[in-house]
């Protein structure tokens, strides 16, 4: 049995019913059984894999991408190259490696994660080993200056709330217990201000998902973009805006029940970018641009192919169905999308539609 279960009974037990953004906040957080405070989830012995583990040219194109929205905007010294929710590192890494020889950019970057996982930041200074790193709880705690960020996913961990139309108002989706297990039950009517649009484009029972603590994230972001220069790149799979249930458990690289087994899954939805988009103005946002499009515009099949030339056997299959994974239609390369941040009047970075 989950050791987080009988918590979570108990809770409930106590003081009724919660939210699902509740639920995932202590399956993914809970100081002694969370998700990520208690593990290293990557990998094949972990629960998913990240496309920077599927191939360095991921990163090493993220890293490209960094590194010429920098130019274009004129090269600032010093800037803040930060990550949020890095992983084991890989991605940060490939991105360093692939800069290097980038006149300038390695001397003035100022590298900052933002990171809770005490196992994750464990392996991200090991895959960071001989650079001068600061880790962060939060993305307020960054400095102020020219900021450099990516983010793949991160947004789509954050915690939801899911509310199911009803009429002209909603009813939120909650989990309470029934002998001793977690079952999915529905609020009281109610009006939202915040869904007040979405009625417009929902029938009755669909579900949205509202992402709330992404707004203020996007909201920082935009600002600092907006005020010192500099650039987000988020990477996350999703669309414009939130419809239906998307919340979702991966545990041993399969699909779960997200109520089954709470703080042993990884815990998920789909992100909404219009809503991250708005919150970050002053900002400009690039239109999310389809994973696959993208590292297609930056070059990946010329970089696969030049790759592809010192392999052969078992490794150059394993480098071919990378590929293929990032950036076909029926793999990463649709659900996944790339939105940027950059300020209202810089140039539009390579590789996103305007």
């Amino acid at each position: 049995m989950s050791a987080l279960l009988p918590a979570l009974v108990a809770r409930i037990a106590r003081t009724g019913p919660i939210s699902v953004a509740e639920f995932m906040t202590d399956c993914l957080l809970h100081p002694r059984h969370g998700y990520y405070t208690t593990r290293d989830p990557l990998g094949a012995a972990g629960d998913f894999t990240t496309a920077p583990a599927i191939s360095q040219m991921f990163g090493e194109l993220l890293g490209l991408w960094l590194a010429q929205v920098w130019m274009d905007q004129g090269a600032p010294a010093p800037f803040l190259l930060a990550e949020l929710g890095p992983g084991r590192g890989t991605l940060m890494a490939d991105i360093l490696r692939a800069t290097r020889s980038v006149p300038g950019f390695h001397d003035a970057a100022r590298l900052h994660l933002v990171e809770v996982s005490p196992a994750l930041r464990a392996r991200q200074a090991e895959a960071l080993a001989g650079h001068d790193v600061t880790f962060h709880d939060h993305l307020a705690a960054l400095p102020e200056g020219p900021l450099f960020l990516v983010a793949n996913e991160f947004f789509d961990a954050l915690p939801i709330r899911q509310f199911q139309r009803a009429g002209a108002g909603w009813r939120e989706r909650m989990i309470g217990v029934e002998d001793d297990r977690l079952i999915w039950g529905l609020g009281a009517e109610m009006q939202f201000d915040l869904l007040a649009d979405r009625l417009a484009d929902t029938t009755e029972g669909q579900i949205v998902e509202l992402n709330a603590p992404a707004l203020p994230l996007a909201e920082d972001l935009g600002r600092r973009i907006a005020a010192h220069g500099g650039a987000a790149l988020i990477v996350d799979y999703g669309d414009a805006v939130s419809i239906g249930d998307t919340f979702q458990a991966l545990r041993d690289h399969a699909p779960v029940d997200p109520l089954s087994c709470p703080g042993e899954a990884d815990l998920t939805a789909h992100v909404a970018f219009a809503p991250l988009a708005a919150a970050a103005r002053p900002a400009r946002a690039s239109q999310p641009t389809a994973q696959g499009v993208f590292l297609e515009r930056l070059g990946i099949t010329a970089r696969a192919q030049a790759l592809a030339a010192r392999l052969e056997g078992a490794a150059l299959t394993s480098h071919v169905a990378a590929h293929r994974r990032l950036t076909h239609p029926q793999e990463m390369g649709t659900l996944f999308k790339v939105m940027s941040l950059t300020p209202p009047d810089a140039p539009l970075p390579p590789g996103l539609d305007p």
